[in-house]
Parts: structure tokens; C-alpha cells; sequence
């Protein structure tokens, strides 16, 4: 993780929310209650100039198959667009799967392409970044200065606490994630200085949400922690790890899974597929990536979806 002071930046702002799935997710927050860019609504919330940042995952920097034969291609595009947004976000998180095999070259590679966007990043690991003999020191000495443990931490900003969580240093049967007593330990104590009208978001890899057990697309202690966020008003959480767009609201927790840079996976539990990469052509990648635009309109309102094609 790199970007200003996780635990001490705060801004005013309110929350709005245009994604990118596949290039990356744009988020935009207004405390706590979601509102499309340009709304009257949001002027009129009681914290000041809105805020946005950008969501990416799994650019697998190090991925090579015929249908994409170098993962940094398709990552500096999806960081181009990032760059080329009208309006500047604030910051990045990189929610795992930096590299294909936890080399340095590649988590250099990434680091110089994240760096054309010229904005803060913060990093969770995926599992792909933690296959180095120290399991997972590569990138701990790289992104984790300040974080706890396996690399878990918080931040605050704009009035929004923002919460990483690592849940793949300790997997479980099949594949299953695990965020283990001591990061639980450390959450329950995280949350316990924030009343429960601060809007949270938690960013991971492995979804917190059971996604599909069978193909390990969820975490094992996953209910420990939801407990500890029932309490708050506006939670979301982000995670990659599956490649694809999925989404699930449970009372006032929104779940959003991002796409793959690099390439997609199969629906859960398709037919014959087995979770790994799935081939596409190779002209027919930017359709699997896509572009994704959400807006979050006022307190109420459903939310607004538009996915887009890279083609």
C-alpha cells in the first residue's frame, strides 16, 4: 500500500459512484448515501465537495496466453482510462492479484504503470501475491509500511473509514479465504471507535459473501466480521478474485466484485468450468473486460448500472 496516511487523512465529501469493471471501479461517496455525479441532491448534503476514487484488481502483471500474451497491455489501458477521467479521483485501491507469481519485476512493472495515473494506490494481496518463499514479505515490504499482521489496515477520509482486509494468507479447504481470529480481533477494535451513521468500505480480495463455495469464491470466517459492520448505516465492500461482476445487497451491506485487467473467469458454477483463466480470443478480450458505469442516486433510489464493452 502506498498513498497518504491511512490513519489520519480526512476530508469533507460526499459519495457518488462511477465504476469501471474490468479497467477499474470509480467511486464517488456523499456520507454514506450514494448519489450520481451532477445531482442537486448531493450539493445539498451536509458535507462539503464530493469525493472519488478508483477501484482495480487482478492485473496477474506476469499473465501470458495467446489471447492476451502480456498482462501489462491491458492493465496500461485500463490506468489510461483512469488518467483520462474528467474529474480527478482522489486515490486507487488495487483490491489483489498485482502479479501473476509475487516476482519483484513484477510488482515493478505494475508499480510503474499504476504510476501514469499519478495518484495515491493502496494494495491488498491476493493470492497470487503472496507465492514468494516469505509468503507474502515481497509484497508486505513493498505496499504493508504501517499495515498489521498480513498487511491489514484502516484509513479515513472525507468522513468515510475505509477498511482492508487480507483473507488470503491462510486458505482454507478449497480454496476458501480466512481472515483468522487475530485480523478479526483487530477489526472488532478498528470499528469500535466509529458510531454507526460512518459510512464504511472494506476492500479485499476473496468476496466476503459466498459467491460460490464450491470453486472457493468466498470466505470461511466471513460472518465474523459482517457481525462486527451490522452496526453501521452504509457499508460496501469490494473485492476482486473472480474476474466478473457480481453484486448482493444484505440489509445496509452492498457487495460489488470487480473484473479481472487481464482476463475473465467462467460464471460460477458453469457447466464443465473449473475456476482459472478462460480462453477468449484474442479479439474478443475487450468485450470480457468491459467498462462498467455505476451512479448511486439519492437515499431511496435504486442503483443505476451501465456496463459497457472495451471493443
Amino acid at each position: 500500500m502506498s498513498g497518504f496516511d491511512r490513519e489520519g487523512e480526512s476530508r469533507r465529501g460526499a459519495l457518488k459512484c462511477l465504476a469501471w469493471a474490468g479497467t477499474g471501479l470509480v467511486w464517488t461517496l456523499a456520507g454514506g448515501v450514494p448519489a450520481s455525479i451532477g445531482l442537486a441532491a448531493a450539493a445539498e448534503t451536509r458535507r462539503a465537495a464530493p469525493f472519488s476514487f478508483v477501484q482495480i484488481s487482478d492485473s496477474h502483471i506476469g499473465f501470458s496466453k495467446p489471447f492476451n500474451p502480456d498482462a501489462r497491455v491491458t492493465f496500461r489501458e485500463a490506468v489510461a482510462k483512469i488518467a483520462a477521467l474528467p474529474r480527478r479521483p482522489d486515490f486507487i485501491l488495487h483490491t489483489g492479484d498485482v502479479s501473476q507469481l509475487s516476482k519483484d519485476s513484477q510488482f515493478d512493472d505494475a508499480d510503474q504503470i499504476l504510476k501514469e495515473a499519478g495518484l495515491p494506490v493502496f494494495h491488498v494481496p491476493g493470492e497470487h501475491d503472496v507465492l514468494d518463499e516469505g509468503q507474502g514479505k515481497a509484497f508486505l515490504d513493498r505496499y504493508g509500511k504501517g499495515a498489521k499482521g498480513a498487511g491489514w489496515y484502516s484509513f479515513d477520509h472525507s468522513g468515510v473509514h475505509f477498511v482492508a482486509l487480507v483473507n488470503v494468507v491462510n486458505l482454507k479447504a478449497g480454496g476458501m479465504g480466512d481472515l483468522g481470529p487475530d485480523q478479526l480481533a483487530w477489526l472488532k477494535d478498528d470499528l469500535a471507535a466509529h458510531g454507526p451513521s460512518t459510512p464504511i468500505v472494506v476492500f479485499t480480495h476473496i468476496p466476503l459473501w459466498a459467491v460460490y463455495p464450491d470453486w472457493g469464491w468466498g470466505t470461511d470466517d466471513a460472518a465474523q466480521a459482517l457481525a462486527l459492520l451490522r452496526r453501521f448505516g452504509s457499508v460496501t465492500v469490494l473485492n476482486g478474485h473472480i474476474h466478473q461482476v457480481q453484486q448482493k445487497v444484505e440489509g445496509h451491506v452492498a457487495f460489488y466484485t470487480a473484473r479481472s485487467t487481464a482476463f475473465p473467469q467462467a460464471a460460477p458454477g458453469a457447466p464443465g468450468a473449473t475456476p482459472g483463466p478462460l480462453a477468449v480470443p484474442a479479439d474478443r478480450l475487450g468485450e470480457v473486460l468491459g467498462v462498467r458505469e455505476v451512479d448511486f442516486v439519492a437515499k431511496g433510489h435504486a442503483l443505476a448500472v451501465t456496463d459497457q464493452t472495451l471493443a
